[in-house]
């Protein structure tokens, strides 16, 4: 079984109870800054939002931020990386290392149900499995929607067109 981003959240250390509370403070800590950066491709998202942030912990007295790209090779990781470091940096934490895991792969099932609405409002309809029917019109609702183009701005993208109110929209592909 595969934890998901969010659900590390909730881990725990096994360390002296003083030193477990100081680094679950600082891990929440983390967690919140993390918050705040936003991905550079969809600015309404945050990297956790997004669940490229895997992890926050300690190894010793290191941070260790673990993320995972949405897919090999995706350009926005270098300034996503760059802004992990500068806020850990603002923040006085001198000690830190990020790593990328590569495996398990990323998957659009590691978006939050709040970056989920959140795509929406900015007129990027979320991923749904392939199974669950008409992609539905951020704009409008409408499920009468057709495929553009298999290519959007980015490559986790579709260009889809609403047959109702007649908007086109991006569509974040399922993977």
């Amino acid at each position: 079984m595969v934890t998901t981003p969010n659900a590390k959240r909730q881990n725990l250390s096994r360390h002296s109870p003083a030193e477990a509370g100081r680094r679950r403070t600082r891990n929440a800590d983390i967690w919140s800054w993390l918050e705040e950066i936003m991905d550079p491709e969809i600015p309404v998202l945050s990297i956790c939002d997004l669940g490229i942030v895997r992890d926050v912990h300690w190894d010793g007295a290191e941070a260790v931020v673990t993320i995972t790209p949405t897919y090999s090779g995706c350009p926005a990781m270098a300034v996503i990386t760059d802004e992990i470091r500068a806020s850990l940096q603002k923040r006085g934490i001198a000690r830190f290392r990020i790593e990328t895991q590569l495996s398990p792969a990323w998957t659009t099932d590691w978006l939050s149900e709040k970056g989920r609405e959140r795509l929406r409002e900015y007129g990027i309809a979320p991923p749904r499995p392939k199974s669950s029917g008409p992609i539905a019109c951020p704009h409008c609702g409408s499920p009468s929607t057709h495929l553009v183009s298999q290519f959007g701005s980015t490559a986790c993208k579709a260009i889809y067109v609403c047959d109702s109110c007649r908007e086109p929209f991006d569509y974040f592909k399922c993977h």
